[in-house]
């Protein structure tokens, strides 16, 4: 029987070369904290404990992170890999085999980690190593003339022999708990750096005389680690590209693959359309038949069967049902229920309100905090007064309603179902149904009015 598995993240360095007050772990990619997809990648696993290792913005770090099975020790002062492990495992048993691993490795893929972990189990020692085409900078692993692992030199401590090795350290490591914890009590800082080196226990375990096994990666991609934000934004596109191809393969027509963002959990149904420039975040749900236009972002949202999203329209918390039409340059808020068939059209604006069957607001109008029925007419340049300067009102129009142009219903009011709202109207009181109601200043012409005209300069 294997024995149990605890994962260690170490997540204590400030990443200088980010250049950022912001914790290097915490830089965002595809979304959320590049950390958090090497914790996921860490939970298939099923480890018995996840335990994250925080320094730098050590609050910051563990506020964004925050989760009921994960326990974050802190690393202060730093002094390295090695002692970062040492303080980690001083929280945990010594019946079991722990991995170690980087925060800023995200793209570390689980089958690896899954690999490496099954050598610790079986009493050995695992590396996750890879072999790069361009290694500069990164710890090289030593193999003796039987091809065994003897050890791991770090580039600044490697002889130019040493330098020329392609394989390298990825920064995964595993060990059994009970062999790793007086390794890393012999750790001494006597190199370049004046660090602790994690990886210094591979040859402490060869000379006693405990196998080290490697698991090569596939793909140097997988085991990239972020320093730069060049880094980051290459990293970034590996993922998009994924993304993208993913939808791809499942029905869904990418104009460009190069120009998507997927920043959370885009799902889409057969024959969706999406164009170049669209970002997604949160969760997005697209219904079959969909197309969303160009430069659009959409975060938290879900897209009826057959509805278009227009050209540079902004939606956030909204819900669209079927056969709709929302933009171009359309903005929905948090909170917008959207039925069947509405139109949404140019420089709408549309908060906290839910529009029924077919009605249509085409251009030029801001509702806010309101109830509106089916096949309303919603006219250009109308707005919801909904905010008194303390407080939020809402507004209830019927079914069938016409409201003209260049009105302005004052929250709280109800609009009966089937009345018309007069263009220019300012509407204070309840406008009873079926009818007309008007309410602007009587038109007056003045015969023998003249413009002012501009004094003559001397």
């Amino acid at each position: 029987m294997a024995s149990p598995l605890d994962v260690v993240i170490l997540a204590a360095g400030e990443g200088k070369r980010m250049h950022s007050a912001l914790p290097k772990v915490l830089h965002p990619l595809a979304g959320r904290p590049m950390v958090t997809h090497v914790l996921d990648a860490a939970r298939t696993l099923v480890p018995r404990t996840l335990v994250v290792v925080v320094g730098h913005g050590a609050e910051r770090v563990e506020q964004a992170l925050a989760s009921p099975e994960l326990r974050f020790v802190r690393q202060e002062p730093p002094r390295g890999t090695g002692d970062a492990a040492r303080i980690a495992l001083a929280t945990l048993p010594d019946d079991g085999a722990v991995l170690i691993g980087l925060g800023d490795v995200p793209l570390v893929p689980p089958e690896a980690l899954a690999s490496v972990a099954e050598i610790a189990q079986s009493g050995r020692v695992g590396l996750l190593t890879a072999r790069l085409r361009d290694p500069f900078g990164l710890g090289r692993i030593v193999r003796g003339p039987d091809g065994d692992v003897r050890r791991i030199v770090e580039e600044r401590d490697a002889t130019s022999a040493e330098r020329a090795i392609d394989e390298i350290n990825t920064g995964f490591i595993a060990a059994p708990t009970l062999l790793l914890k007086p390794w890393l009590a012999r750790l001494s800082p006597h190199n370049a750096q004046g660090e602790y080196y994690l990886t210094d226990i591979v040859a402490m375990a060869v000379a006693d005389g405990v196998d080290v096994k490697a698991h090569v990666a596939d793909d140097e991609v997988s085991v990239q680690g972020v320093n730069d934000r060049a880094q980051l934004a290459a990293l970034e596109r590996v993922l998009q590209q994924r993304a993208a191809a993913t939808l791809q393969l499942a029905g869904t027509t990418i104009v460009d693959p190069a120009r998507i963002d997927v920043r959370g959990d885009l799902r889409c149904g057969r024959d969706v359309t999406i164009d170049v420039g669209c970002v997604f975040e949160g969760r997005v749900e697209i219904a079959d038949g969909a197309v969303v236009g160009p430069y659009c972002v959409l975060r938290d949202v879900t897209v009826g069967r057959g509805t278009r999203i227009e050209a540079f329209s902004h939606l956030e918390g909204a819900s669209i049902g079927a056969d709709a039409r929302v933009g171009p340059f359309a903005r929905l808020r948090p909170g917008t229920r959207l039925a069947d068939e509405v139109h949404i059209g140019n420089f709408v604006e549309v908060k906290a309100s839910e529009l029924g069957a077919g009605s249509k607001a085409n251009h030029l109008a801001y509702i806010g905090d309101a109830s509106v029925g089916s096949r309303v007419n919603y006219g250009a340049g109308s707005i919801t007064a909904n905010y008194d300067g303390a407080n939020k009102h809402r507004s209830t129009i019927g079914d069938d309603v016409h409201v003209g142009s260049n009105c302005v219903l004052v929250a709280p009011i109800t609009v009966g179902a089937g009345a018309t709202i007069g263009g220019g109207s300012t509407i204070v009181h309840e406008a009873p149904a079926g009818q007309l109601t008007v309410a602007r200043a009587k038109q007056v012409s003045i015969a023998r009015w003249q413009r002012p005209r501009k004094k003559t300069k001397t």
